[in-house]
């Protein structure tokens, strides 16, 4: 399947994991603004996609990501980072959001595992009332998107 394929509207992604479930496919949904693509990304992405047998990837749009880390960010557009995100292997979805959190998609996707970084208390997951699992990844030390503009800065 090509990645821009994997890439779903709102409604689109409804009728998708519609399908996925009735075929008994467990649901892994995470989320994050994946701006620069990074090992931790990647290792998170993984860990998620063993959580279940299908992944689904909510990303901050544009604007979100500003609203959240400063003008600055994010570093790709939305669609370029929907894109690199589809490519991947471990990915079978991946659909924007335009609000700070992920609460409307998560509530949409009703996932069977939500996995989030283990700099969440699970008090603090956004959306977990709406899974049936929670899952915390323990983030890897030092890899972040921050960290890596940081040192191109230099």
């Amino acid at each position: 399947m090509k990645a821009k394929n994997k890439i779903l509207g709102p409604r689109s992604l409804s009728n998708w994991v519609k399908k996925q479930r009735q075929s008994g496919k467990k649901i892994v949904f995470t989320n994050g603004c994946f701006d620069i693509l990074h090992a931790g990304h990647v290792s998170v992405l993984e860990f998620s996609r063993s959580k279940g047998d299908v992944l689904v990837v909510g990303i901050n749009s544009d604007d979100s990501v500003r609203r959240l880390k400063g003008p600055t960010r994010p570093v790709n557009t939305q669609a370029d980072r929907a894109l690199v995100l589809a490519a991947l292997e471990s990915v079978d979805a991946v659909c924007i959001f335009t609000e700070d959190t992920p609460y409307n998609l998560i509530k949409r996707v009703q996932p069977d595992v939500l996995v989030k970084g283990g700099d969440y208390k699970p008090s603090e997951i956004v959306g977990r009332e709406f899974a049936k699992k929670v899952v915390r990844f323990a983030l890897l030390k030092g890899c972040s998107t921050t960290n890596i503009i940081n040192k191109v800065q230099k």
